[in-house]
């Protein structure tokens, strides 16, 4: 099981998962201001520089390039500058400071992990209510204790605990932490009865799980550390090592990537729970990935190629013996089983153990059994199957929403999942293997009543036709007269599935009277790998096009107007947005890009961005894909005389996975080039990355901010 996982999902639980007492619609539309015609904003002047380059004989301008320099006293100047307006902008809403105090006492309430066994000891996960980090504890005998603490890795909370993992017996444990929010990662390895570190940290770790071989040591990926910004510089060459107990870092063995023919970007090991086998996964981009196998029980064998090209999205799920299970969407879009013999792995002797379906297959693996989670219109159903792929029983779920993975170790005779909804914060279910029962294990703390809220899906229709679906959540008995705060988020990109799941952020958003919408829009995975295909590269307008149509049909249903839609995303999601505001900035009244990826034509010259090329394309590929990313590239289509909406562009100096320079650059464009006066602020977090890890502190902070910054837009004079 990977801890690293179930940590993720604490992690997004604890930023969507509280309860507040409940109390009436708190917007007061009858009297509303517009903030933006009070507050007179003067923008730090941002120089232009003259850099200009050449696409196929075109001539593009990026005045805005030494934004690009992470490390630069004139950049780290106009952060400053740019951070002291926004704050001093925020710190006017009048009812900021009741947000952020509303969304502590909404997060203050015990969340606990589902537990694990390891050795011998039951682990889990705890945060009390709003410590910065979750807490690992341990249980033995009865006996409660602290195993890891990370809120006393750092005196502010932004050194975060990754992945947690532990050798065969469970007596030593190598967990990996993150600083100030970066990917790169220090890993620890120390004794699980003492405690005391065995070893110096291994350093200079990116992108990486620790797959333990029996006792001895373990096996994990990274990039030669890059020239120049650790930040920034790009990192393509992905390489798997095993790290033996007692060595040096600098004696670790290359398993995998370093010869040039075999050049990844992204580069996975995995070791069976038998310790028989090593998998190997290595890709070029984010979707698709050849795989090798090899013999552990045979010293010196040879690595035996399964997939010799990248295709297909294909890993192992389980090991009885020589039998393997791989998961795989080749010449099957929705995902199916395979079984085959470890002698001979290669797909011509493939057999199908669970056939492709109509809806998506996200299978799991616990207690000797497995697990196949369907997606059917971005909701679960379970069903249990034994390892010879007959059907055992469908699994009765609390409701219609999103479960966690049932998985465990192959004796486990209980496991646990996770259920929650847009308006069901998350509870914890333990599940008898045998007998199919399921019982609350850990209900949810949080002080919300799902009763007074509604959540109905909805299928709208797109530009071209097709029909997507959306999820609307808020409070019983709203009004339809389009003046309803509306808060639409989207992503639609890299086969990631915008399931429903609670937020204690969105809890506060609809208890002030506000709609949160979710559009499950083309290029996501709710609908397998054509519904993703539909929304990458030469598609990508698709993707803008279904996320305006889900704007226009909140606002022509009177959910909304133009005057109370925010659109929101992260990430793929920020360019998303960008992408929208730029193309209808008379749709929304408010724009939220979050960590964007908004220079389409330099993306992949940072970091690990050239890996993103299956979803982009990149401007170097070809005349036509040049022109198609030049035509939506945020960054490069902010245009003179244009009124753009409110904008609170959010990002961090030390995200290194999508550099800041993205957001600096296109806040830059929109200050220089705003018609309107609505304000165009940025907001860059301190000692922050992506968002993995981001202290309690800090996220209530950012919700506060941004929540303040939407509704005082849409003209919402206070707070009752």
């Amino acid at each position: 099981m990977n801890k690293s996982l179930i940590l993720s999902s604490l992690l997004l639980l604890s930023a969507c998962s509280n309860d507040a007492e409940n109390t009436t619609s708190k917007v007061a539309t009858s009297q509303q201001i517009h903030a933006s015609s009070i507050v007179k904003i003067n923008y730090p002047q941002t120089s232009k520089g003259d850099v200009i380059d050449s696409y196929f004989g075109q001539q593009v301008a990026d005045p805005y390039r030494w934004l690009e320099d992470d490390r630069s006293a004139e950049t780290a100047s106009w952060v400053s500058a740019e951070n002291d307006v926004t704050f001093n902008y925020l710190n006017d809403i009048p009812y900021r400071a009741k947000l952020k105090q509303r969304l502590q006492e909404l997060w203050n309430f015990e969340k606990v992990s589902a537990p694990f066994v390891e050795g011998d000891y039951q682990y889990f996960y705890k945060n009390d209510g709003l410590q910065n980090q979750y807490v690992v504890y341990r249980e033995k005998d009865g006996k409660q204790e602290v195993f890891l603490d990370p809120n006393e890795f750092s005196e502010d909370g932004t050194t975060s605990l990754g992945s947690l993992s532990f050798s065969k017996d469970g007596t030593i444990a190598a967990y990996s932490i993150s600083e100030g929010g970066s990917d790169w990662r220090k890993v620890i390895i120390i004794d699980v009865e003492t405690g005391k570190q065995l070893e110096e940290a291994l350093v200079d770790i990116k992108f990486s799980a620790i797959s333990w071989y029996k006792n001895e040591g373990f096996y994990y990926s990274s990039y030669d550390k890059p020239k120049g910004s650790e930040l920034s510089a790009k990192t393509d060459t992905h390489k798997l090592y095993y790290h033996q107990l007692g060595k040096n870092q600098s004696d670790d063995i290359v398993v995998f990537g370093d010869i040039a023919e075999q050049k990844r970007r992204y580069v996975s090991g995995e070791v069976t729970e038998d310790n028989n086998y090593l998998l190997i996964s290595g890709a070029v981009s984010t979707s698709g990935n050849d795989l090798y196998i090899k013999d552990l029980t045979k010293p010196n064998s040879e690595l035996i190629t399964i997939l010799d090209h990248t295709e297909s999205d294909t890993y192992l799920l389980y090991n009885e013996g020589s039998k393997l299970i791989f998961v795989t969407n080749l010449n099957a879009p929705n995902k199916k089983l395979v079984s085959v013999d470890a002698s001979m792995p290669t797909p011509e002797n493939w057999k199908d153990l669970l056939a492709q379906t109509d809806n998506v297959l996200i299978p799991s693996v616990g207690g000797g059994n497995i697990f196949a989670e369907y997606m059917v219109d971005a909701t679960s159903k379970v069903i249990q199957y034994n390892l010879n792929g007959e059907k055992i029983r469908e699994l009765e779920l609390p409701g219609v929403g999103s479960t966690s993975s049932l998985e465990g170790k192959k004796d486990d005779e209980t496991l646990y999942y996770s259920f929650t909804n847009y308006n069901t914060p998350s509870t914890i279910y333990s599940y008898n293997v045998e007998s199919g029962k399921s019982d609350v294990y850990a209900a949810s703390k949080a002080k919300f009543n799902s009763s007074e809220y509604v959540s109905k899906q909805v299928f709208y229709t797109s530009k071209d036709g097709t029909q997507i679906p959306m999820i609307i959540t808020h409070k019983n008995g709203i009004e339809l007269n389009g003046k309803n705060p509306t808060l639409l988020y989207g992503y639609g990109g890299f086969n990631a599935s915008m399931t429903p799941r609670f937020s204690v952020a969105n809890a506060v958003w609809m208890e002030q009277g506000g709609i949160y919408a979710v559009a499950n829009i083309r290029g996501g995975g709710e609908y397998g790998k054509r519904w993703h295909d539909a929304g990458t590269q030469l598609q990508k307008q698709n993707v803008f096009d279904d996320f305006i149509a889900a704007g226009e049909y909140l606002i022509n249903q009177n959910f909304t107007s133009n005057e109370f839609l925010a659109i929101r995303g992260v990430s793929n999601g920020g360019l998303l947005v960008a992408a929208v505001m730029t193309q209808r900035p008379d749709l929304m009244k408010v724009a939220l890009p979050a960590v964007g990826v908004l220079d389409m034509l330099r993306y992949h010259t940072f970091t690990s961005g050239a890996g993103w090329a299956y979803d982009y394309g990149r401007s170097d590929q070809s005349e036509e894909m040049f022109n198609y990313l030049k035509a939506y590239s945020p960054v490069h289509n902010v245009k003179e005389g244009v009124s753009y909406p409110a904008t609170l562009v959010t990002t961090g100096d030390h995200d290194d996975r999508v550099v800041p320079a993205h957001s600096f650059k296109f806040a830059a464009e929109l200050q220089a080039k705003q018609a309107g006066s609505s304000p165009v602020l940025i907001r860059v977090e301190t000692n922050a990355g992506h968002g993995a890890g981001t202290p309690v502190s800090k996220t209530i902070e950012q919700y506060a901010d941004i929540w303040g910054f939407t509704l005082y837009n849409m003209g919402i004079k206070e707070l009752n």
